[in-house]
């Protein structure tokens, strides 16, 4: 049965914005996390802290991060590949590391220049560094599907075996749309007690080291299901859908994805906990493209 609320967590300042053609200018995307946080998102992954050689669209993470803490309310999160990163992150003083470690060791090498034994080895280093720098700061545990593998069984098993394993720590799941599953996984997986879902608003693509899988799951999309079974998520879609205009900001031609910008809120439309959508003249005048 699905919680009565769950948190999205956007990354797509991160996991969108690392895999775009060109590097966007830092005060576009400092516009676009208030847009973000206008529309009611509490936590956002806001970069990498890798170095700018390597990753370009990420080398004013630092500076991204200050600014996203001065938003009230806002949990600041930002992945870090190895202890010198994540020494960077809590120096700029996030709130949350994300670190990553692949099954695959193609995958690992590839994102990371280190095996997963090496990865797992690079984990106490992190976690001892968060200990003594700043032991308040949260480091995440969760499931991702990079390459959008998963179906709703597998997705629900997995959960259940992570949980069974470490128990409710395991809350959070980032669940790829690369073959059109990512909704219906993510049902899977709040079903069996996930309450934490990562995605990207427009969609925006992922992972560069994984060549032929697709964005993340759609944020508006993924809100309005939540919303729409009366499963609170906090965000007013109307702003949601309104901060894909800061989001095309320094990205011409990048293309975005999601089928409730396209077709608008279905008449009618309530949000969970009882909150109301705006008024209807709004809502008539809106053409549901932005």
């Amino acid at each position: 049965m699905p919680a009565a609320r769950v948190v999205i967590s956007e990354v797509g300042p991160r996991d969108g914005l690392q895999n775009a053609a060109r590097c966007r200018p830092t005060a576009a995307k400092r516009a676009w996390i208030d847009a973000l946080h206008a529309a009611g998102l509490r936590e956002i992954e806001v970069g990498s802290f890798v170095p700018p050689r390597l990753l370009p669209q990420m080398a004013d993470v630092a500076e991204v991060a200050r600014h996203a803490l001065t938003l009230p309310g806002l949990t600041v999160m930002a992945l870090v590949p190895n202890a010198v990163g994540a020494a960077d992150a809590l120096a700029a003083g996030v709130h949350e590391l994300t670190i990553s470690l692949s099954a695959s060791a193609a995958h690992s090498l590839a994102n990371l220049r280190k095996t997963p034994e090496q990865m797992l080895d690079e984990l106490p280093r992190i976690v001892a560094l968060r200990d003594e720098l700043a032991p308040g700061v949260h480091v995440e545990v969760g499931l991702s599907d990079t390459t959008g593998m998963a179906d709703p069984e597998a997705a629900r098993r997995l959960v259940q075996r992570l949980r069974a394993a470490i128990g409710p720590k395991a809350g959070a799941a980032q669940l790829h749309n690369t073959r059109g599953l990512g909704l219906a996984n993510c049902l899977a997986a709040c079903d069996v007690g996930v309450c934490t879902f990562d995605a990207s608003q427009g969609g925006l693509r992922g992972c560069p080291c994984a060549p032929g899988a697709s964005a993340n799951v759609v944020t508006e999309d993924l809100v309005f299901m939540f919303e729409a079974m009366g499963v609170a998520t906090g965000v007013d879609l109307h702003a949601l859908v309104a901060a894909r205009q800061a989001l095309l900001v320094g990205l011409p031609g990048e293309p975005l994805y999601g089928m409730l910008p396209e077709a608008g809120l279905p008449k009618g439309c309530t949000y969970a906990e009882g909150r109301l959508p705006p008024a209807a003249a709004f809502l008539a005048s809106w053409t549901g493209v932005v």
